[in-house]
Order: structure tokens, then sequence, then C-alpha cells
């Protein structure tokens, strides 16, 4: 079942990189009394991904957090160090937390996952955007496959 607007963030531990390597971070810490805005793709380095999804949350990080967001958080199926080489290849600089779904059980959590196996991708997220208040769900934009028109920074930025 997908989440909807009002459903509280399921229980997941996922994972951020630290100077002394990869380190659990619990759903609860990363929503836990914050407003955070977080955007899920399918894949870090990917074109659409690297192209235009990063790197708008990058260019609009200080007008969303001008609106009282605390945390800007980018969510893939990859491991901690995909995240943050592609955060580093990106010029993240601290604004984007790159969190890392390594297994996808976030993406399964929420009901959100995607299977692009036949394209040699195994199971990964689906593309979108939500923004969460004290791990509770307030808005959410799902894009449909294939497309790149609601999870964007510019969206979310009219919904903080």
């Amino acid at each position: 079942m997908t989440i909807k607007v009002g459903d509280k963030i399921p229980s997941v531990t996922l994972r951020v990189m630290s100077d002394e390597g990869p380190k659990e971070l619990s759903t609860e810490e990363l929503f836990g009394g914050k407003k955070v805005v977080v955007f899920a793709l399918p894949g870090a380095f990917t074109p659409t991904c690297s192209a235009k999804h990063l790197p708008g949350y990058v260019q609009q990080a200080d007008a969303i957090t001008g609106k009282g967001v605390d945390t800007i958080a980018c969510i893939s199926v990859n491991d901690a160090f995909v995240m943050h080489a592609w955060g580093n290849d990106q010029n993240v600089g601290g604004k984007v937390k790159m969190v890392a779904d390594g297994s996808g059980d976030f993406a399964r959590a929420v009901g959100l996952e995607l299977d692009v196996a036949a394209r040699g991708m195994g199971m990964r997220s689906q593309r979108y955007s939500m923004v969460v208040e004290d791990g509770v769900v307030s808005s959410l934009n799902v894009e449909a496959a294939g497309k790149f028109e609601v999870s964007d920074a510019d969206t979310v930025l009219g919904q903080v």
C-alpha cells in the first residue's frame, strides 16, 4: 500500500556516510520533530537524476530551508558509498543529505518501489517528493513512469 498524506513515516533504518564510514540513520532520527523535504529517485548517476532532480534541490536549497525546512534529503536505492560519491560529484556541499536505502527497505515500506529488472537495474524507488512534518506526510508528489514533472524542487518550494 502506498503511503499517503496524513500517514506516519514507517520505521526503517537507512544509512549516510560519516567520517568513520557508513552510519545507520533511523527514520525517527531523520524525521522526528523536524520539517523535512524528501525526494527519492531511481538511482544515483542516472541521467534525469543527475541532470535535473538533484541539481534542482541544490539550487533551491536556500529558498526551501528559508521556509522553515530543517533538512532536505535525497533517498535512493544505492549504498552510502555511492550516495556520498554522487553528492561530491554534484557539489551538494551539505545542502542536501544524501541518504542510502541500499536494500530498498524504505521504498518498500512506503509502497513506492519500482521494478526495473527488465532494464538491468533490479528493484529501485519510484521518483517522488514529499514534505514530512514531525514524521507525518503533509504533501506527496509521485511521478508517472518515466516522467519528471511534479517531484522537482520548484513544486516542493510551493508546498513548504
